[in-house]
C-alpha cells in the first residue's frame, strides 16, 4: 500500500469549491468548480484501503474505487484514468450526477465511523476531467472488424454504453433516437447545473468519431418498425428508458399552468442549446409548486429558481428522511431559496382556466409498507391552500407502450410495462436485447450504463453462439 494513504486521520473530508447561492443561481453552469489537482490527490489520500471495500460492492459498476483512488493519491493519475474507466463507460458523467451519498461513499468505512467519507464522485470527476485535458481519453478501437452491425434504439447512458462496447469488439454500430441530439436524458432532463451539456457532447463526439453511427429523430415505428430494423441488423438492443410521466390524479390537472415535469425540463435544457424557451414553460415571476420528492422534482425547483420565479416551493407526501432524492439535491435547493413542504399532499388544483392554486392535505406516516417505508395517510381537517400560479407534477416515469410503438405485439412486457428478459438480458424476440430504465423501470444512469455493458458483452455470446465470428474483408 502506497504510505501516502489513510491520511483521514489528519486531513477532513473536502468538496471542491462551491459556487455561492447567490451567484450560481443566475446561471445554470455547474454548481462545483473543479477540484484542483493537489487537493484532489490529498482527498483521494484519505481512503482506508480497506480489505472489504464496501464502496465499490454498493457500485452497480463495481468500480474499483480503492485502486484508483491510491493511484491518485500517488499522483499516478494516467493509470487512475484507466482503472477507472475499464468498468465504466462515461466516469466524468457519473462523478457529476450518482447519488454518491446513496451508493460508493454512503457506504464508506469512514462515513460509518465517523470521520466522513472519502469524496470518491468528486475525485472521479476530477480524474476524468484531467484525463480529457491531458489528452488520455480515447474512443473505442477494435483490433478486428466485425461484418455484423449492431442496431441500438435510444442514446441515453444505456445505449451509448452498450454502443461504445459494442464497437470496441469490431461490431457495425448504428444508434436510433428519437431526438436531434443523442445523450437522451442526459441532454434534455438533466439541468446544465449538473451535468452541462458539452460534457455529453464531447462523449458522445468521441464514439461518432470511432465509427459509431447516430441517427437523430429517428422513432422507430414512424420511420422504421422494429422488425425492419432486426432485418437490417444481427442483433438489437433497446434502450428506450422510461419517458411515460405518471399523471397527477387530481381535479384541476388540466388546468392551464400545470405542467409535466419532462416537458418542462426539455424546454429549459433546450434553452441551453440557444432555443428559444417557450413562455409556458418559462416559470419567471411566477409562484411555482413542485409536486414530488424525486431527483426529477429537485432539478425542477432549481430551474425555476435560475428562471427567475417569484417564489419555489416543493410539496412531498413524506417527511425528508423518506424521500427517494439525494439529501445533497435538498440542501443544494434550500441553499438557493426553495421551500420545502414536507407530509403534505395535493388533494386538487383551483382556477378558472388556469391554475391559482393547490389545496393541500396533511399527512400522516403510519406502518411500513412492503418497501419498508410508511404509509402515509390524511390527517382530517388539515386542509389548506398554497398560492401557485405555475404547478409542476414530478410523480416519476413509466415505461411507453413499445409493443405498439413498435408495431410488435411479440414483444413480451411485464405488469408493469417493461420489457421481460432472460439473465442475458435477451427480450421474448430472438437477438434483441434491452437494457436500463426500460427494464428495471425509472433508475439511475449508473445502472444503465451497466445494463449497457452487459448487454453488448450478451449480444457478442450470442452472435459468436449463432456462426463463427465474421472479420471485415
Amino acid at each position: 500500500m502506497s504510505s501516502s494513504m489513510l491520511q483521514f486521520v489528519r486531513l477532513s473530508a473536502a468538496m471542491p469549491e462551491k459556487r455561492p447561492a447567490e451567484d450560481r443561481t443566475l446561471d445554470f453552469n455547474e454548481i462545483y468548480r473543479r477540484f484542483q489537482r493537489p487537493a484532489a490527490t490529498a482527498q483521494a489520500s484519505r481512503c482506508e484501503q480497506c480489505g472489504i471495500p464496501f464502496c465499490q460492492i454498493h457500485c452497480p459498476l463495481q468500480n474499483n474505487i480503492p485502486d484508483w483512488l491510491m493511484l491518485a493519491a500517488s499522483g499516478r493519475l494516467e493509470e487512475a484514468y484507466r482503472v477507472s474507466s475499464a468498468t465504466n463507460s462515461m466516469p466524468e458523467i457519473c462523478g457529476r450526477i450518482c447519488p454518491q451519498d446513496r451508493l460508493c461513499e454512503g457506504m464508506c468505512v469512514l462515513e460509518q465511523s465517523s470521520h466522513e467519507s472519502v469524496t470518491i464522485g468528486a475525485v472521479e470527476k476530477f480524474i476524468t476531467d484531467n484525463a480529457w485535458d491531458e489528452g488520455w481519453v480515447q474512443g473505442p478501437k477494435p483490433a478486428v472488424e466485425r461484418r455484423q452491425s449492431i442496431g441500438i434504439i435510444g442514446s441515453g447512458p444505456g445505449g451509448l454504453a452498450a454502443a461504445e462496447r459494442l464497437r470496441a469488439k469490431g461490431f457495425q454500430v448504428h444508434v436510433y433516437d428519437r431526438h436531434d441530439r443523442a445523450g437522451g436524458l442526459m441532454i434534455y432532463g438533466i439541468p446544465s447545473f449538473k451535468l452541462e451539456k458539452d460534457i455529453v457532447e464531447r462523449r458522445t463526439k468521441l464514439l461518432a468519431d470511432s465509427g459509431v453511427v447516430f441517427h437523430q429523430n429517428f422513432e422507430v415505428g414512424r420511420d422504421a418498425s422494429l422488425d425492419d430494423l432486426r432485418r437490417k441488423h444481427a442483433a438489437l438492443v433497446i434502450a428506450t428508458g422510461v419517458y411515460q410521466p405518471r399523471p397527477l390524479s387530481v381535479p384541476g390537472a388540466a388546468l392551464g399552468g400545470v405542467h409535466r415535469a419532462l416537458d418542462y425540463l426539455i424546454a429549459s435544457n433546450r434553452a441551453s442549446f440557444g432555443e428559444e424557451i417557450a413562455p409556458e414553460h418559462n416559470a419567471r415571476d411566477k409562484s411555482v409548486v413542485v409536486i414530488g420528492g424525486g431527483d426529477t422534482a429537485m432539478d425542477c425547483v432549481r430551474t425555476a429558481v435560475r428562471q427567475g420565479a417569484k417564489s419555489v416551493t416543493c410539496l412531498y407526501r413524506r417527511d425528508r428522511a423518506n424521500m427517494p432524492g439525494s439529501q445533497r439535491e435538498v440542501k443544494h435547493a434550500e441553499e438557493e431559496g426553495v421551500r420545502f413542504v414536507w407530509q403534505t399532499a395535493p388533494e386538487m388544483l383551483k382556477g378558472e382556466d388556469v391554475v391559482e392554486g393547490v389545496v393541500c392535505v396533511k399527512m400522516h406516516l403510519g406502518v411500513a409498507d412492503a418497501s419498508g417505508r410508511q404509509t402515509p395517510t390524511i390527517i382530517e381537517g388539515s386542509h389548506y391552500t398554497e398560492s401557485a400560479d405555475f404547478v409542476v407534477s414530478a410523480l416519476g416515469f413509466e415505461p411507453e407502450d413499445l409493443p405498439q410503438m413498435f408495431g410488435a405485439p411479440d414483444l413480451t412486457v411485464s405488469r408493469w410495462g417493461t420489457l421481460k428478459v432472460d439473465p442475458g438480458l435477451m427480450t421474448s424476440l430472438p437477438g434483441v436485447f434491452a437494457a436500463g430504465d426500460i427494464v428495471r423501470g425509472a433508475s439511475l444512469v449508473v445502472w444503465a450504463i451497466k445494463d449497457g455493458r452487459d448487454a453488448a458483452d450478451s449480444v457478442e455470446r450470442y452472435l459468436d453462439a449463432k456462426s463463427p465470428r465474421q472479420a471485415a474483408e
